[in-house]
């Protein structure tokens, strides 16, 4: 079996090496390339990954290259983890929005979009590239915006499924909080990318005892520090929104938040300097446990599961992925990509019935997907009316003025990676 990851220069990469490493008899992997255009990364990250292979007994093969076409030739399936303009398009996507008092975040609102503007195109082409060579090769997205670049990839015909790590993350703490293994927690989970609700946390699969309301009696001040919303707004809920709610339910908060304090582009440029020279060390052969605050817990063991899955080689049967919709939620195209539980074989990723939604949810949920709608139009198409429109349309924006101004600052910004600007 024959996997590469596109991005496998990132400082993530560990991590999904050490998944690989450890749940190796899971995922058979004899070849492993690891694909990423700059060269010195990759060569720092490639040694570690060839380390932590040896140390643990994997068999497989790591091999690491710049050439794409070489790279993903023959792939059973692709990992996509790559970030358009690095860590310093993401210092902007952060920084600019701030101006017109708007959230900046990587994935919200307008350093959202601007995200997913640079993102796509570079997505479709190494898709396309990975489909001449292997037409039948799975696509795993790691990359953000999730929901809108899955949903390039299948309008244009690609054998493709998304994948965040917010879903598996809640698995692991409730199945701590609750004494379970977390194979035996399964989520009623709900939403878009980066827009879900866990409306239930059961033991024992779809069919079992929803211990959601014992989670939120016993351990909700906990729950609740971790999302940095009140306690009083879980018990009011009676859910348990992602932490991206927060940037919706408490924007002007978090603007005052971000206007404060250093950026998280800057924090995480920061830790993969210091990781990069970790992983230059010839002596490790470990993931560092610095690697646990740069982000993606629990990414490794939930890529080998999906792509166990599609590849038939093993895998959970229910999974919390981003793929279409096909009248799951009914108040939804069929053809947007929603994130829930699904059922997930070598045909790909069907989802579970989910229960009519409180308006609470469906509504902004239709919201955002009308932006995902015009964020991906305007992507695949470009121009500066393409840009008004989705920001726009979008919940934490909405005001004429603000789209205007924020239109300008993003084409500003992103000039040198969007061809039609």
């Amino acid at each position: 079996m024959k996997l590469a990851v596109v991005g496998g220069g990132s400082t993530y990469t560990p991590e999904l090496i050490d998944g690989f490493a450890r749940l190796r008899d899971t995922l058979p992997i004899s070849e492993l390339v690891l694909v990423d255009p700059a060269a010195d990364r990759l060569e720092l990250v490639g040694g570690l990954a060839r380390r932590i292979f040896a140390k643990q007994g994997h068999p497989g093969v790591i091999t690491t290259t710049s050439d794409l076409d070489a790279g993903v030739a023959d792939a059973d399936a692709v990992l996509l983890q790559l970030r358009v303009g690095g860590q310093a398009a993401r210092l902007q996507d952060e920084t600019w929005p701030l101006e017109c008092g708007c959230v900046g975040q990587e994935t919200t609102g307008a350093g959202g979009l601007a995200k997913a503007l640079r993102t796509v195109p570079v997505v479709l082409d190494i898709a396309e590239r990975v489909r001449r060579t292997n037409p039948n090769a799975w696509i795993i997205d790691f990359t953000n915006p999730v929901g809108i670049v899955t949903r390039a990839l299948l309008q244009a015909g690609h054998r493709a499924v998304g994948l965040c790590n917010v879903a598996i993350g809640f698995q692991r703490k409730f199945a701590a909080r609750l004494d379970a293994a977390p194979s035996d927690v399964f989520l009623d989970h709900v939403g878009l990318n980066h827009l879900s609700w866990e409306l239930g946390v059961r033991i024992g699969g779809p069919e079992g005892t929803d211990m959601l309301p014992k989670l939120l009696a016993e351990h909700g001040d906990a729950i609740a520090d971790d999302l940095h919303l009140p306690r009083s707004v879980l018990d009011r809920l009676g859910v348990v929104p992602s932490y991206y709610l927060r940037y919706f339910y408490a924007h002007d908060e978090v603007v005052r938040e971000l206007g404060s304090k250093p950026s998280r582009a800057a924090e995480v440029a920061a830790m993969e300097k210091e990781l990069l020279a970790m992983y230059g060390d010839p002596e490790l052969d470990e993931k560092p446990a610095l690697l646990a605050k740069r982000g993606g817990a629990f990414y490794s063991e939930a890529a080998v599961d999906l792509a166990s899955s599609l590849l038939g080689s093993g895998g959970s049967r229910y999974q919390v992925v981003n793929t279409y919709n096909n009248g799951t939620l009914p108040f939804l195209p069929d053809d947007a990509v929603i994130e829930v539980q699904a059922t997930v074989d070598g045909s790909g990723a069907t989802p579970l019935a989910v229960p009519a939604l409180d308006p609470l949810y469906a509504g902004l949920i239709a919201n955002v997907t009308a932006y995902e709608d015009l964020a991906l139009e305007a992507a695949l198409r470009g121009g500066r009316d393409r840009v008004f429109r989705a920001l726009l349309a979008h919940p934490l924006i909405g005001q004429y003025a603000y789209a205007d101004e924020l239109t300008d600052k993003l084409l500003a910004h992103n000039r040198e990676h969007l061809a039609w600007a």
